[in-house]
Formats: C-alpha cells, structure tokens, sequence
C-alpha cells in the first residue's frame, strides 16, 4: 500500500479525499492507456501507398506523359484500382470492429470522502476504494477489503469456474463479478494491470504471414532490378538505331518494362482477397488482415479455446436425480434470481423447461465462501441448500462419493439437501438430509461436432487448449469428437521447450495452460513445420492469438483480442469455421492457377526486351500491351477466380504457378524471337511485326487458359468465348485505339503458321513438366533456383 500517498484518516470507510486524487491524477497514476487499438486509417493509406510496386509504375507514367501520348497511361488504372480495394478493404474492417464494444463497463462507484461516486473507468486512480457487485465489470486490479463475491476471470485465465474472493483476495480488471459483492482497493492502473501487462507483451507488429504477398514482393524486386538495366540498354537501342525518334522509344521501352512488374496479377489479389472478405462479411465473418485468408487455406493444424468455441460460456443443467432434487434446486434458484450467477441460470431454464413451480422463499442464504452453499428457507419452514456434495454432505459425503463419481467426467455435481435451519451467518443447522443431485455442465454448441467433423475430412488436426483441468477439458472434446481427445495433459507440468514440443506431437488436449504457456504451445507446432490457426475470446489468449499464423477471435470477447486478431466471429458462432477455410481454399486455388497468366507475361517480357536490344524494335506500345493483358490475363483470372474450389493448398504458391506458366512463356518467346527475325528479313513495318506478334500472343495465351481450365465445363467454355471476343474486337473494331494495323496475306500467313508451333511446343512442354520428364527437369532446375533466390539463401 502507498502509507506515504494516503494522509486521510479512516480511509477504507471513506475512501481517497479530493485532494489525495488530484495527487495522483498529477502523478499519472490513473487507469487510462489501458485499451489495444486498431490501424489509424493515416497509417492504413502510408501502409498502401507507400510501396515499391506503386513508385516504379508512377515513374513508368511519368515518362508516358512526358511523350503527350495520354492513352498509353492506360495501365495506371490498375494501380489506382489495387490502392483503392486495398484501402477501403482495410478502413472498412477497421471501423466494423471499432464499432464492437471496447470497454463493456460504462460507470465505476467508488468510495470517495465518504462518499459513493459513479466515474468513468479512466477516472480511476491508485488506492481509489472500489465497489463492485453481481454483474460489474472489474476496473483495476485490486485486493478486496470486505465482501464476498463470486469472480469469473475466464477472459484473463481461461478457467471457466468462478473464483472465490473475500478480504485479502487479488482481483483483476477485464474480470466479472457472478454473485455477491466487494469492497476493494485499487493496487495497479493502467500498464501495470494485468490485462494490460498482457496486452503490452503482444504490442509487435506481426508480419503478414503470405506467400503470396512474398512472391510479389518477390517478383516486383526482381522486375524492377531487371527493368532498369534493360529500359536503360533498350532505350538507347532504339535512340541509336535512328530509326525512333524520342518519343517512339520511350513508348516502346515503357512497354517492355511495365510488363515485368505484374500489376494485374496485384491487382487480381487484391480483388480476390476484397471479394473473399465481403462474401465473409456478409456471413458476419470481419477479415481485418486480408491476406490471412491465405494461411486458412493453407492450415493444416487449429488450436481451440475450449471457452467459447467448443462451449458457448453458459452453464446447463444435463442430469437431475433424486425425487424433489430438481424442484427444490429450482426454488433455491428461483429465491436468488437477482443475483444469479450462470449455475442458477442454467437450473433455472431447466426448471422453466420443465414447468416447475418454485415455492416462496422466506428467507436467502447467498452463496458464501465460509459455507461454500447457498440456499433459503421456505415460507412453509424448509430450510433448503445446494452446493459441492463433498461442502454439503460434509461428513456424510463418503458414503455418497460412489455416486457423485458416477456423474462422468463432464458434469459438476451439485447435492440438493434439506436441513433444519440456518443460523444468523447463513451457516445450516443439523445433519444434512439428501434430496438428490444436480450435474452441471458447460453448454456445449449445437454445431461443434459437425464443425469437427468437417476439419477432420479435410485434414487438419484439432488442439484444444484451455485454462481448465485437462481431465474435464478432454471430456468435453471427447463429447464433440475431437480426434485423440483422450490424449491430454496438465501443461502445468511442462517445464522446457522439449517437453513442450513433445507434449504438442502427443497430445490433442491441454489443460492448465497459461497465457505464455499458450504461446509456447504454438510455437512449438510452428517449430515442426505446421500452418495454424487460434481462436480465443479472452485477454488470456491474446499472446497465442499473436503467434499464431492465422488468429480468429469472437466479437464477444475481450477488446483486446478482437484488435490483435486477424478475423472477427461477429455473432460469436465457431461454425462459422468450416465457411471462412473454404473461401479462403477458393480464393488461393483459383488464384495460383490465374497467377499462371501473369507470370507468363512477366517472363516473357524480360526475356523479349533482351532480345530487342540486340535485335530492335521492341515490338508493342503500351496500349498493345493493355489489350493483350486484357484479353489473355486479366479478364479470364478474374473470372476463374470465382469458380468454388475447396481442396486444401498444398506446395509452393511460386512453384505451382511457374510449373503452368513457364512452358508458355517459352513458346511466346520462341514464336516472337522468329517473328522479329522474319520482319528483319522481309522488312515489314514496325505495324505488321506489333499486329504479327499480338495474333501469337493471343493464340497461345488461349491454349493456356484452356490447359489450365481442364476439365471444361460451360462456365469455363463462356471464359474462352470471352477472351476471344475481346481479341477479335480489338484488333478490329477497335484497332485504331489500339494501333493494330491492318496486316498482309503475307504477315498473317507467317503468324498462323508461328502460332500453331507456338501452341505445339507449349502443349509438348507443359505435358512433359505436368509427368516430369524430358524438359520437365531444366525447367524443374529454373524453379528450384527462383525458390531459393525468393527464399534469400
């Protein structure tokens, strides 16, 4: 205690005087900074705008304006449609979890100069004498001075039993008061909490767990050291070559270099992680890091808190036995009802369930800590109690024990009994008479065995980790059916990493887990190679919830939870699960095999703009390009990228992608290295080589989309009329926007005919990698040498 801040006499009657608050107040030793926030949305849009893929397509339409020719600048619409998805994504998941309750206690009484006062909870100072009651929210941690109360802290320990306090008991804030009330003085504020102690070992910045994200950041690294030295080296080509003049080789080098960035494939993610998390916000699912919907499609192990997934936090009543054991617990029940606790409420749901008829109470006897039953005594003189049967029985408990044990691992057992009275202290009087017993039980969900049953079809293990004795922990997951459930332990008993990474292989339940425990536990399963995910509601799990490579939290837990977790369960329904894994499975699957389109291009591109400075001109303007990337990219990912799919995602994200796209990059490359070398000698014009190379382009862009399409069906057949279309309509209908020129018998002859083997040499090489063999193992070596590059080894 601070004997030297407090100068008032009679302080635990009167409380703090004005002038002791305004000391502290003074001092800072108030209990504001205690809350987790969100992203400003100042930080969101620096976090988005500030990005090296955006500086290198603003540079490239820089030079584009600087030509005056505006509608090559056409490609600067995709980077401002991934900045705006992108942002408004993020501020809307902000402001829908900003609008959760932050702080569930409006007012705080306290006892100040003798008087009660009701503040807010950022008024509360040092040594303010605190006073709480059934159902108050605790402010500030403390010791209780007087009273009785019965404590749930399962949002700071996981421990769903309530905890006991009387005077010389710690409580913590963010905890609730079931039954009773105290009077106690505030020892901690602000930081020095124990929630926000907590809270302040998870303030990090969590790198987003992608591959994707580190394929792109990848990709755009290695597209921009590229383009530099190639854009420099094509430029002067052209300038030397005196055939250009200034403005024709800054199109032609910009051409060949915004195509080794893949903005449409940026593009595309951002869209497909947009629609995911509005398809999952409409199933009151808040994504508020887009790209962990990756890591849900990708987990193969997820860590439950037992309290409020696999139970919904409330009580039920599952056995009563004993004749006049369920009326007489109903009428205790009912005597208490202003001060029920969730034990009371679940007996009396299942009295109302039943029709029971309570009789009137002539007396209440709280529940206390020295009797350990409550109780009351009837108008018509029966004194009646329920509590533990080992308290109540007392001394007669041994010759029921058999029977108590008989309940399972599940329940709490409860001995209803009558007794001859109770004296002034609520203490009963006489030998107690057993009228029957009640078993308790946490609610159970409804859907959690069937939402079990699903990951276990699609491969992922369950780990159930709670504040709670293993033993009834393992009862409840054995009853959902969680696979190995029987196999639990105390993680109390754990005392180094090795026992920790042992005991995550063994087991499938754990029991007893602090929050630093919970932590190790999923950094050992992290350690073995596994993808996980957390769900939590309390400040207990907000360390794991950190940890984990994909954490999910229920909206009616802690706040600190909600902000630190990446997805929010905004009706609190864990059955919720299954339908946020496969969108995420959908998104990625339909997203690796669109990214096969894009890397296609950026392969091509480099590997082309080399070539063109040893053999010029580059063949394409921007607006060439935009079309071609339209046709052969970007409208049949977008479209692709809807289709369901729920196969759980497996392998390297880069190397899926350029397994499909490398085999047509070379077939590109192969048909427009001899087109260039045909044009040279036929000396066609700078127009028929552009509309040449663009109907080979087309042709075997569309052999690709139909690879990668297989098995076709009429959605699929509609895609490939589509990209059809817009390559038929652009190179005539609009060819003048487009600058296609018109091209000869000769030119189209030459491109058909390139097209053709093009396609050829694509199919030969995609079946070769798809069986791994012939070029499969050259092209297998390129993949494996990305990979590392990717990797930084």
């Amino acid at each position: 205690m601070n004997e030297d801040m407090l100068t008032s006499t009679g302080y635990e009657e009167c409380g703090l005087t004005r002038e002791e608050v305004d000391l502290r107040v003074s001092r800072g030793l108030t209990n504001s900074n205690t809350d987790v926030r969100t992203k400003s949305v100042a930080r969101i849009l620096g976090e988005h705008a500030c990005t090296l893929f955006n500086a290198v397509n603003l540079a490239m339409a820089l030079l584009v304006l600087s030509t005056g020719s505006y509608k090559n600048v056409a490609f600067v619409a995709v980077v401002v449609s991934n900045l705006v998805i992108g942002v408004t994504q993020e501020i809307r998941a902000k402001r829908m979890v900003d609008k959760l309750s932050i702080m569930t206690a409006k007012e705080v009484r306290v006892m100040r100069a003798g008087e009660v006062r009701g503040i807010s909870v950022e008024d509360v100072v040092l040594d303010d004498m605190v006073l709480v009651s059934h159902g108050d929210q605790i402010p500030a941690d403390g010791e209780v001075v007087s009273g009785e109360a019965l404590v749930n802290e399962s949002l700071l320990t996981g421990e769903s039993d309530a905890i006991e306090k009387a005077s010389g008991s710690q409580v913590f804030s963010g905890s609730f008061v079931e039954t009773g009330s105290v009077r106690y003085r505030v020892t901690k504020v602000g930081q020095d909490g124990f929630a926000a102690k907590i809270n302040a070992e998870a303030k990090y910045v969590k790198p987003v767990s992608s591959e994707i994200v580190d394929t792109l950041d990848f990709i755009i690294k290695l597209g921009t050291f590229a383009l530099v030295p190639l854009g420099i080296g094509l430029f002067a080509r052209l300038m030397l070559s005196s055939r250009f003049g200034h403005d024709a080789a800054i199109l032609q080098t910009v051409a060949a270099v915004i195509g080794m960035i893949p903005q449409g494939l940026v593009l595309l993610t951002s869209s497909v992680f947009a629609i995911a998390t509005t398809r999952l916000a409409a199933r009151k699912v808040l994504v508020q890091q887009a790209y962990c919907v990756e890591s849900l499609a990708r987990v193969d192990v997820l860590c439950l808190d037992k309290t409020g997934t696999i139970t919904t936090g409330a009580m039920e009543v599952s056995e009563a036995r004993g004749e006049g054991a369920a009326s007489a617990a109903y009428t205790i029940a009912r005597a208490l009802e202003a001060d029920a606790n969730e034990t009371s409420r679940a007996i009396i749901s299942f009295g109302e369930g039943r029709g029971l008829v309570a009789q009137a109470a002539a007396r209440t006897v709280p529940f206390s800590s020295a009797t350990k039953l409550s109780g009351c005594l009837t108008v018509d003189g029966r004194a009646l109690a329920m509590g533990a049967a080992q308290f109540v029985l007392a001394r007669d408990y041994s010759a029921h024990e058999e029977e108590v044990r008989s309940f399972g691992q599940l329940s709490r057992v409860l001995a209803v009994c009558e007794f001859d009275g109770f004296d002034d202290g609520g203490r009963p009087l006489g030998r107690a008479r057993l009228i029957g017993y009640l078993a308790i039980q946490d609610e159970i969900r409804p859907t959690a065995r069937a939402t079990m049953e699903f990951f276990k079809r699609q491969g992922v293990d369950i780990r159930v980790i709670s504040g709670d004795d293993p033993y009834t922990v393992s009862g409840i997951a054995r009853a959902v059916g969680v696979p190995g459930a029987q196999r639990f332990v105390d993680a109390s008993t754990l005392s180094d990493e090795r026992e920790v990474a042992r005991a995550v292989e063994e087991c499938r339940v754990f029991g007893r887990v602090t929050p630093q425990m919970k932590r190790s536990l999923l950094r050992a399963l992290k350690a073995q190679g596994h993808v996980v995910a957390m769900t939590g509601d309390g400040v207990n799990d907000v360390l794991a919830l950190k940890e984990a490579d994909c954490s999910v939290a229920m909206a009616a837990g802690s706040a600190a939870a909600r902000n630190v977790a990446e997805i929010v369960l905004a009706d609190n329904d864990f059955a919720h699960m299954p339908e946020v894994v496969a969108e995420g499975r959908r998104s990625i699957n339909n997203l690796e095999r669109s990214a096969a389109l894009f890397l296609m291009k950026t392969v091509y591109t480099m590997v082309l703009a080399l070539i063109c400075i040893a053999i010029p001109p580059y063949p394409f303007i921007p607006v060439q390009m935009s079309l071609v990337s339209t046709a052969v990219i970007g409208v049949p990912s977008f479209l692709l990228a809807l289709e369901p799919n729920h196969d759980r995602v497996r392998g390297s994200f880069i190397r899926n992608v350029l397994s499909r796209s490398l085999p047509a990059s070379g077939a590109v490359i192969a048909s427009l290295f001899l087109t260039i070398l045909v044009a040279r000698i036929l000396g066609w014009s700078v127009s028929e080589l552009s509309t040449c190379c663009m109907l080979e382009m087309f042709a075997i862009g569309t052999a690709l989309i139909y690879r990668i399409s297989l098995p076709l069906n009429p959605f699929r057949l509609f895609v490939l009329a589509v990209v059809v279309a817009i390559a038929v309509l652009g190179c005539t209908v609009f060819s003048s926007f487009f600058s296609v020129g018109a091209p000869t018998l000769i030119s189209v002859g030459v491109a058909l005919a390139l097209s053709v083997s093009g396609i050829f040499l694509f199919v030969r090489t995609f079946a070769a990698v798809q069986e791994g063999r012939g070029t499969a193992h050259a092209i297998d070596r390129i993949i494996a040498r990305v990979e590392s590059l990717n990797a930084g080894k």
